[in-house]
């Protein structure tokens, strides 16, 4: 069980597990953190693309965060049983998500890459020769202009909303699809935005979609047969969220089919390497280095938080909770999302004739989790009785301010 008072006064630990921005290390304060890669039981761990399991887990471990939005790297449901939150950083790559999806956009308008390839083939051809030859011949990679077209955007959170709000910029009609969206999302949505109430509504109507979706089991193969079957015939199709939700064999068939004029995605498959219409990144999406230090920021400033005061944002598997400190002792306790569980924690308190000060509980799914401010410090009899609560899964006492 972490939050002994032995260890609520030494630094933390924070093990990096990949390359991160140094803009984001030097979030941590040299006097309470210490942050290294060899650390083998750290209080937090810190990591973009490294494949972290539930190998990682031990008593002290309180965090992981990742740089970056996506978690398939993240065996989350065994941190989740642990009592350990997992963090992302979403919105912080957004910009340079929605420009790379600006450049997939010309990409599969315009014939810039045959294109460029062709006039690189010019090369036994004089001066005039080389012009003659491509004024007669540039009209094999004729494109269309984006202004009046209509961009379906499936998954409508930080990167959706930007993206969309560029199209609208460059003249396009832009739909929106998102059976998710939350209260903040769509304060952000610009107005202009048409919300579709469905996916095939939004494939009938759209000449380009482009999706911004993480990869769950709800969206994964989430382009499929039956999603191509009801685009409109010749649609572009974007992918920058995540390899798995579109369906590669299925997005073969509509590209020879007509049903997709073009493919651009950030995550090569075999499958559709050598396919015409086909255009791969090698998964270039926030691969800028405004973007790593963006993550890196973000993700240190929500272990700082969380580590210090307790509060929860951006966590993948636990509730958002923000409690301002106002004086007390403050203690954290996560526990299985049952009936009771509050009642039982409050009798241990009360028992032990500690005030509560103030306390919020949240859940998320299977698991909730408490901030309790005490007018006096918890022994560690105490804590030892929470944690002895069946359901209970984390006990905390957290650092004094």
């Amino acid at each position: 069980m972490a939050g002994w008072p032995a260890r609520e006064l030494r630094m933390f630990h924070i093990q990096t597990l990949n390359q991160i921005a140094v803009c984001g290390l030097e979030r941590f304060p040299r006097e309470r953190y210490e942050v290294a890669s060899e650390f083998s039981q750290p209080d937090a761990i810190l990591l973009r693309s490294h494949r972290l399991g539930a190998e990682a887990l031990h008593p002290g471990l309180k965090a992981v965060a990742r740089a970056g939005a996506g978690v398939n790297n993240i065996t989350v449901p065994a941190f989740t049983a642990a009592g350990v939150p997992v963090f992302n950083t979403p919105g912080a790559n957004a910009n340079a998500v929605k420009e790379l999806v600006l450049a997939a956009l010309l990409l599969g308008s315009r014939g810039i890459l045959p294109g460029i390839d062709w006039v690189r083939s010019l090369t036994a051809l004089d001066e005039q020769a080389m012009h003659a030859t491509i004024e007669a011949e540039k009209k094999r990679f004729r494109g269309q202009e984006l202004t009046g077209r209509t961009l379906g955007v499936v998954g409508l959170g930080a990167i959706g909303s930007r993206v969309a709000e560029m199209a609208l910029g460059l003249g396009m009609q832009v739909i929106g699809f998102d059976p998710a969206l939350s209260v903040d999302a769509a304060w952000r949505l610009p107005h202009q935005v048409r919300r579709m109430e469905s996916l095939p509504a939004l494939m009938a109507r759209a000449d380009y979609v482009t999706l911004h979706l993480p990869l769950l089991e709800s969206t994964r193969h989430l382009l499929g047969r039956e999603a191509f079957s009801q685009a409109r015939p010749g649609m572009r199709l974007l992918n920058f969220a995540r390899d798995g939700i579109v369906d590669d064999a299925a997005a073969l068939e509509a590209l020879r089919a007509g049903r997709l004029a073009a493919y651009l995605t950030d995550f090569p498959s075999p499958a559709l390497m050598r396919e015409p219409g086909v255009v791969a990144l090698p998964h270039l999406g926030a691969s800028t280095g405004e973007s790593e230090e963006n993550c890196a920021r973000m993700a240190a400033d929500q272990l700082i938080d969380f580590l210090e005061h307790g509060n929860i944002v951006n966590a993948v598997n636990f509730p958002t909770l923000v409690l301002e400190r106002s004086g007390g002792h403050r203690l954290a306790v996560s526990n299985r999302n049952v009936p009771k569980m509050l009642g039982q924690l409050l009798s241990v308190l009360a028992d032990a004739n500690l005030n509560v000060l103030d306390m919020l509980n949240r859940s998320r799914e299977d698991i909730a989790y408490n901030l309790l401010d005490l007018e006096t410090a918890p022994d560690a009899t105490v804590l030892t009785r929470l944690a002895a609560i069946e359901g209970v899964v984390g006990v905390r006492r957290l650092p004094p301010v």
